[in-house]
């Protein structure tokens, strides 16, 4: 069995329940070597060093593209595999319908079959990590232990990882314990499993992503919003972002948006320039997890340290503050390279990819040059608009929590909801419809709650009553609100023009809050007046925001019908409150 090299004895040495973990997963494993990750910048540097040396990490133009790296998947392992993907809970009802269940003395058993003896030859590395500031009372600490180098880097990047952390959990003693090999890269052997009772994930078969950096939506969602739901808090896929004023006045949104509505956009987005004085700061760009605080507000703190984000699309123009984070130190994952060694995908203004995300020399026929799922790996430090209150041990009070979905017709481009529970609602109603681009049918609704539903890690209904539990014990609940920037005209053209200018619709969101800005009473909740919305210099079509900002009674019949029958799915655990929500604003529609 291999052995804890001497010179990290004293890392070993921190926390005998992680050592012994460590140990019984050798015994199963069987690697060759045990690297316990200090998290030192020179590690980092090493390990990038030598996956380079080995052929790994291919290194990009030094000269445009400094610090940074590519690396190629293997073509069957590209994105997350949801269909694969359990929660492990021993009451299948706990799992609820949105999730694949299996009875965790199964999974278990399954799991170690493919664990056994998957690292000889390899080497295990100990992974110790905090999700969240590596001081505050808000985070939670795990360990992932892996067979690739790949993870390790991206968890340095992605998490509080190294010494501190394993420091904090020798103090604390609880932690998450994930389990990861790449395996064979077999398809048919990759399954990830989360078995929430026991704070603990297993993931084989896959090298990619959330698949295999264990701390982001395995621990951070699925196993967190469990913790979060016995704890009293709530973890979310949310943005969270600062809206500073011309006063120096900073409110802080949280945020919730299905794939393709424009999140990343949201999270780092630039004012246009007839807002002279306002300034947006980037909090965190994909997950948020909320708590209680004494003064009755929501805190909120963004439990990662870095970003994983989706690279096609990605320039100057669509989102500057992300093109301009990536332009150094960063790790690409399946993106195209130019023949000057540039990293390259489908977006770019200028270049031409040599060869593309499978190292072939680029042929148009062989489809996208950049995998349309290829990634960027960067510290969030590294972002022009990073907010400092990322490192507030205490998080950042949230005035707004915003939904947001994809929707042509029925969704305004703004509403409030009446109340939390109403806000839970719409919420639990949030729906995205498909593009020809993704699915070759248009206008396909996909329900997707809180833009939660591949990572809430129990059933949601009990998640629906969590929600509301917890907004009943705050005396300063934000205001909850629902987006969509998406809405077309009956020729196919979108009304709104998006990208900096949902500063507006962000403005009037926080006046809202702040009680300065009016609205219009509807059957869906509280929608800005023609006045109420700040459109100066803004060149819409003429009847565009009155369509934008129109409620159309049968559309919004046939859309409480759709939202009833899928909440229907959920049954007796459904919680009173929404069944009565859902009532109210049907009766408020037939009285229009």
């Amino acid at each position: 069995m291999a052995t804890v090299p001497d010179r990290l004895d004293d890392l070993a040495s921190i926390s005998r329940e992680v050592a012994a973990w460590v140990a019984e997963v050798a015994r199963l494993t069987l690697p060759d070597r045990i690297h316990w990750c200090d998290g030192s910048e020179p590690e980092f540097q090493e390990m990038q060093r030598q996956l380079a040396a080995d052929g790994e990490l291919i290194p990009l133009n030094e000269a445009t593209h400094p610090g940074c790296y590519l690396y190629r998947s293997d073509p069957s392992d590209v994105a997350r595999v949801e269909h694969v993907t359990y929660v492990c809970t021993k009451e299948r009802e706990d799992a609820g319908p949105n999730n694949h269940w299996m009875a965790p003395a199964q999974a278990h058993r399954q799991m170690d079959d493919l664990f056994r003896g998957c690292m000889r030859g390899r080497t295990l590395y100990v992974v110790p990590y905090c999700m969240g500031p590596i001081d505050s009372p808000l985070s939670r600490c795990g360990v992932e232990i892996t067979d690739s180098a790949y993870v390790v880097l991206n968890m340095r990047l992605m998490t509080r990882m190294g010494r501190p952390a394993l420091e904090r959990i020798g103090r604390e003693g609880v932690f998450v314990k994930g389990l990861h090999s790449t395996g064979d890269l077999n398809p048919e052997r990759r399954f990830i499993m989360h078995f929430p009772e026991s704070l603990t994930i297993k993931s084989f078969g896959s090298g990619y992503g959330g698949n295999a950096l264990l701390g982001k939506k395995c621990h951070a969602l699925r196993i967190a919003s469990w913790q979060a739901r016995d704890e009293g808090w709530l973890a979310e896929h949310m943005l969270i972002v600062g809206i500073e004023n011309p006063r120096g006045e900073t409110h802080y949104l949280a945020c919730a948006f299905p794939s393709a509505c424009g999140k990343t956009n949201l999270a780092m987005l630039i004012p246009p320039a007839s807002y002279q004085g306002w300034k947006i700061w980037t909090v965190g760009d994909d997950i948020a997890w909320l708590h209680p605080g004494a003064d009755g507000r929501l805190y909120a703190i963004n439990p990662e340290s870095g970003y994983f984000g989706v690279v096609p699309g990605t320039n100057q123009k669509t989102n500057r503050n992300a093109f301009e984070t990536i332009r150094r130190d960063t790790i690409f994952t399946n993106v195209a390279v130019t023949t000057d060694g540039r990293p390259w995908w489908e977006g770019l203004p200028d270049g031409e990819p040599a060869y593309d995300w499978q190292g072939r020399a680029y042929d148009p026929a062989n489809g996208p040059a950049a995998h349309p799922n290829s990634r960027f790996t960067v510290a969030a430090t590294r972002n022009p608009s990073y907010s400092r209150a990322s490192e507030a041990p205490g998080g950042v009070p949230i005035s707004a929590i915003v939904f947001g979905g994809r929707r042509r017709t029925v969704a305004p481009l703004v509403y409030q909801a009446r109340n939390w529970t109403h806000g839970v609602l719409v919420g639990a109603g949030v729906a995205s419809e498909t593009t020809a681009a993704a699915t070759g049918a248009v206008g396909v609704v996909r329900r997707d709650p809180m833009a939660m539903k591949p990572f809430a890690g129990y059933n949601f209904a009990d998640y629906w009553s969590h929600w509301i539990k917890l907004g009943s014990k705050l005396e300063r609940a934000p205001r909850i609100f629902h987006v969509n920037w998406f809405r077309q005209n009956e020729r196919g053209q979108f009304l709104w023009p998006g990208f900096g200018e949902n500063m507006r619709v962000l403005r009037w969101i926080i006046e809202r809050c702040e009680g300065t800005a009016g609205a219009v009473d509807t059957a869906i909740g509280h929608l800005p007046g023609p006045r109420d919305l700040d459109i100066q210099g803004l060149d819409l079509a003429r009847g565009a925001l009155e369509e934008l900002l129109a409620v159309d009674p049968a559309t919004w019949g046939e859309e409480f019908d759709a939202i009833a029958a899928y909440l229907d799915e959920y049954g007796d655990r459904l919680p009173q409150g929404l069944r009565r929500e859902l009532a109210d604003a049907r009766n408020r529609l037939a009285a229009t």
